[in-house]
């Protein structure tokens, strides 16, 4: 079954069961108020006809009018109330079934039938009265009337109407609450069911396949908003990691390229007899030879990281030690270039593997080393006692980065110059194996530079947990 015939069936069902079960309670609860109403008003039409039947006592006399009490007796009659009247001695006065007893039995018949067309069973009673004057009684009175109660002609048409109307009320709400659960149905579908085609296209490789946002529309709830966002999330995800792939792919290309021609060249040349086989000329397919298994080397370890296989050997360790140590195996070459080194250190016990954290500082420093030619290169390491860190930061007053490269330095084989000179930097890929190393530590890495291209040159911030 659809999902939209599948909430429609249940929306339909659940407002026909509602309206069923508040029509059925609302007709039982109109009869018993109505039954209530009847009984009272009964009782109050016989106490009326006991008022009325002792008002036509001559006390000059001591007797009844007859007269007046035989016109009100067959006046009761035709409202349903059979009534006689009796002496205190028990002699009948008058008596209406006496009177007109084919009158009295037409009645009694129309109003059974009437209250047996209501399903309600029952049978005349007798209802006892005493009729007094000057607070002596004078008479006695029976009135006899269908019991428990009984309706008259218009009180039935009254319920009748009722019924008709709950019952057509009951079946336009119903009706009303189909029409309405398709519609309600119908608009929660929708995007489910343009996500599952955005899905579909997805898996076929569309990966520029997008749902566009209804804008929170009554038909839209919020949790299918977030589906169809999370749909687009999902395929901007896939679209960037096959752009990634294809960039990376043509990355391993480009820098497999250039040392395996050099490579051929020479080889093919001196198989030639183009060239000699001399020392140095060995030395740079070597040099070349190296590039290529420092490449293999670095992409290995950055595939080893990135796929949460890394493997932390951690031990406690001051953090000033390493900086320091990292520092002194540069000072020779920064020196060679007159560039300074300064190193602003306090001690900084903590608890990460210490090979893993040369490898970052080390790249960051042959970093910073690569594109600085003058100035000076300052390591700062400060504790953040209050948030439990300590802040590294490696300073330099090289050539800077970029503003539209500063949020790819950490991507593999990103390099700001495009020409990929091997005078100004490696593969791309140490930044990418720094970030990975210390994210993996629990921290985080951050790049920025004042201004590119003037002294101020680039800032590199590693944030670390204290042991």
């Amino acid at each position: 079954m659809r999902l939209r015939n599948y909430i429609a069936l249940v929306y339909a069902l659940f407002i026909g069961a509602s309206v069923l079960v508040l029509s059925l309670t609302i007709n039982v609860f109109a009869g018993n108020l109505f039954s209530l109403y009847i009984k009272n008003n009964i009782k109050a039409q016989s106490e009326e006809i006991a008022r009325s039947l002792s008002d036509q006592y001559d006390p000059f006399s001591g007797s009844f009018d007859m007269t007046t009490v035989q016109a009100m007796g067959m006046h009761f009659v035709h409202q349903g109330y059979i009534v006689s009247l009796a002496d205190n001695e028990g002699r009948t006065l008058w008596d209406a079934r006496t009177c007109d007893m084919k009158q009295c039995a037409a009645v009694i018949s129309e109003i059974t039938s009437r209250m047996a067309g209501h399903q309600l069973n029952g049978a005349f009673e007798n209802s006892l009265y005493t009729l007094d004057y000057a607070g002596k009684p004078v008479a006695a009175l029976n009135i006899q009337n269908y019991g428990p109660f009984f309706y008259s002609e218009g009180e039935s048409l009254f319920l009748r109407s009722l019924n008709r109307f709950l019952t057509a009320a009951g079946l336009v709400f119903t009706l009303l609450g189909v029409v309405v659960s398709v519609f309600i149905a119908t608009g929660l579908s929708r995007p489910i069911l343009r996500a599952a085609k955005a899905a579909r296209r997805i898996g076929r490789g569309e990966l520029s396949t997008r749902l566009v946002p209804s804008g929170g529309r009554l038909s839209c709830p919020a949790e299918l908003e977030e589906l169809s966002l999370s749909i687009n999330g999902l395929a901007e995800a896939l679209e960037n990691g096959e752009r990634w792939q294809k960039r990376l792919s043509a990355d391993v290309a480009h820098e497999l390229r250039t040392p395996l021609t050099v490579l051929r060249g020479n080889v093919e040349a001196m198989l030639d007899g183009v060239w000699e086989s001399s020392p140095e000329r060995l030395e740079s397919c070597r040099e070349e030879i190296l590039r290529l298994q420092k490449l293999v080397e670095d992409l290995n370890s950055l595939s080893v990281i990135e796929r949460d296989a890394l493997h932390l050997h951690r031990t406690e360790f001051d953090l000033e030690k390493l900086l320091a140590k990292t520092a002194e195996q540069f000072a020779a070459a920064a020196k060679e270039k007159g560039i300074a080194i300064r190193c602003c250190l306090t001690s900084a016990p903590v608890f990460a593997d210490q090979d893993r954290l040369t490898q970052v500082f080390f790249n960051l420093f042959s970093n910073a080393l690569s594109y600085t030619d003058s100035g000076a290169i300052t390591v700062q390491l400060t504790a953040r006692p209050d948030a439990g860190q300590y802040e590294i930061t490696v300073e330099d007053t090289g050539i800077g980065i970029a503003e539209e490269d500063l949020p790819h330095v950490f991507e593999r084989f990103y390099r700001s110059d495009k020409s990929r000179s091997r005078n100004t930097g490696g593969a791309g890929i140490g930044l990418a194996i720094a970030a990975a190393i210390v994210e993996a530590h629990g921290g985080r890495i951050s790049a920025r530079s004042p201004a590119a291209n003037s002294d101020a040159g680039s800032v590199f911030t590693v944030v670390l947990a204290r042991a």
